[in-house]
Order: structure tokens, then sequence, then C-alpha cells
């Protein structure tokens, strides 16, 4: 007993450990997308855990039933051939396991692969996302506007996502309102979202693509419907124009801040169809043995920075980067 004790104080103290401020942002969802997401996961669990239990007391039961004992002897158990009806049930089990998750999992899979429920005569707003060496760059087509690192969308109405990526394959995640999603050259993955209320989500890359990778984050701010169109037409008023030349910078390896424009590099190139490699030249991922490389990139004078100055962004993005490792 003082052995077990031991050893279930140990099994207690990650769990001790792990106690947070706030919830796993997974487990804390702002939409009915991300909302469906966490019931399958919750579902998952659960029937795992079942599964575990079970299997750990018929596992303590038959090795203490059937453990050795001082008064044994020579004793030796004669010889059966194998029982059918344990068999089947051996073979059945699993397959009632599998059926068990798999039905909910395709189900929730259609289901959050669509505009949500109650939703449907709302037209989405279409947003196209370009994922980058360590940046991602959302464009408005229907709006004629493009941020970079951040990304704007209406609360309480549907928002569909065309992902593609102008070189490495990358993965889109915003845990509080959708699921993950690959983005990709030369191809198109879609993703619906939606937020119940303002607020501001953490959005980043979950697919290691380099040195930059860890900084690869971005903020999705839900507003009302009336301020969401007065940022549009903030920006369509004081943003500068987006040029080729300036997207072509963007794209070099690097971390830039946020950025804002009027117009949207689909003018000239939508990455789902080819053309990325005009933009990438190979050379600037080189880097030689014992050479340190500032990430940070310096865009001209058509780069829009936020208000905050370069050191505030610095210690806001470490600020923000201690609040969510541990989620």
């Amino acid at each position: 007993m003082k052995k077990l004790s031991y050893v279930l104080t140990l099994l207690l103290i990650p769990v001790l450990l792990a106690g947070c401020d706030s919830k796993l942002l997974v487990f804390d969802p702002k939409g009915p997308i991300a909302r469906s997401l966490t019931d399958l996961i919750v579902y998952s669990i659960i029937l795992m855990l079942v599964v575990v239990v079970v299997v750990f007391v018929l596992f303590g039961y038959i090795v203490w039933k059937y453990r050795a004992r001082k008064n044994d002897g020579d004793f030796e158990p004669k010889e059966e051939k194998g029982n059918h009806y344990l068999e089947i049930t051996w073979f059945v089990i699993p397959i009632i396991i599998v059926i068990a998750l798999m039905i909910p999992t395709t189900m929730t899979i259609y289901q959050v692969d669509d505009v949500p429920q109650g939703y449907e005569e709302d037209e989405p707003l279409v947003i196209n996302v370009t994922s980058a060496d360590w940046k991602w760059i959302f464009s408005y087509p229907d709006q004629d506007i493009e941020t970079v690192n951040y990304v704007n969308i209406p609360a309480d109405h549907p928002v569909e996502l065309k992902m593609t990526s102008a070189g490495t394959m990358q993965s889109f995640w915003v845990p509080e309102l959708a699921g993950q999603k690959y983005t990709m050259a030369n191809m198109q993955t879609n993703l619906h979202l939606l937020a119940d209320k303002p607020g501001s989500f953490y959005g980043r890359n979950t697919n290691f693509n380099g040195q930059g990778y860890a900084h690869m984050e971005f903020e999705v701010e839900a507003k009302t419907k009336e301020d969401f169109n007065k940022w549009v037409n903030d920006v369509k008023n004081t943003a500068n124009d987006l040029t080729e030349d300036t997207y072509s910078q963007i794209l070099e390896p690097g971390l830039v801040g946020r950025m804002t424009f009027n117009g949207t590099h689909l003018d000239w190139i939508d990455h789902a169809h080819g053309g990325s490699e005009q933009y990438i030249d190979p050379e600037k991922y080189r880097i030689h043995h014992g050479e340190h490389t500032d990430l940070n990139q310096d865009i001209d004078e058509n780069r829009e920075v936020d208000p905050l100055d370069q050191d505030e962004q610095e210690q806001n993005s470490d600020s923000e980067e201690t609040d969510h490792s541990h989620h």
C-alpha cells in the first residue's frame, strides 16, 4: 500500500501542476463549429477512458486471481482448447469501439465543413488566406483590402476561408472558432468559422516549417457588423495601396508586424493556381554554418504599422507567447 500511494502521488503531480488561470482554448469554444469539435473531443475522451478503465480493471483482476501462491505446490493447469465465444468477443469489441468513434466523427466532419446550422440564409464573408514564411496574409476580395498577421470578421456571421500557401505547407488553426486545416501551394482548402460574439481569438501555424515557425501567430478579431463595416471604410480611406513589389518583399522569409493595404495580391496571383515560384528565391532560405540570421523584415514605405511602436510590439509578442505557452 505504501508503494501504491507513492505511485498515485507521482501520477497526481502532473495533474496538480497543470492548473491554469484559464481554460485550454480547445475546450473553450466561442462558436458553433468549434463547439461541435469540442463535443467530439470530449465524447472521444470519455469513450477511450471507459475502454482504458475496463482493461485495467480486468488486468488487475486477472493478475490477482491467477497469481502464484505458496500452497500451489507442483500444480499444473490442464491444457484447454480455445473458447470460440471468447474469440468472437475479442473480435467484436474492437469493431464496436471503432464504429462508436467513426460515426460521430464522420457526422461532425461533414457538419463543420459547411455553413453552420441556422446561418444557411446568410451569405458568408469570403476571405482568402495565404500562408508564407513566416506570416499570414488575409485577402478580402469583395472589400478589396488585405491584411497581414491579423484578420477582422463580423461576429454572428459565417466566414468562409479559401486557404493556400505561397511556399511550404503550413497549418491554420483558431482553436476557439474552428478546426485545423493545412495550407498547400498550388491547391485550395476551405474552412468555415463563426464567432458567437465580438472578441479576440488566438490563431497560429501548428506545422513546423522552419526557424520562424514559433512566431507564426495571428489574431482573429470578431467585431459587430457596424464596427466591421466602419473598419473596412477606414482601411479604404487611410491604408496604402498594395503593389506587387511590396507583396514580393512580404513573401521573403522573415517576420513582419501587422500590415494593412488597399487592394489584394489576387489581382495578379492566386497561389492556389500556381505561379508561386516567381516570388520565391531559394537562396534567401540558405543559412551557412555558424551564421546568425535576423528574421525581422524591413518592408518599404508602403508598409502600414499598428500605432504601437516596434518595441511595444515585441513586448506584446513576448507576452502573448508566455500567455499561450501553456495552451
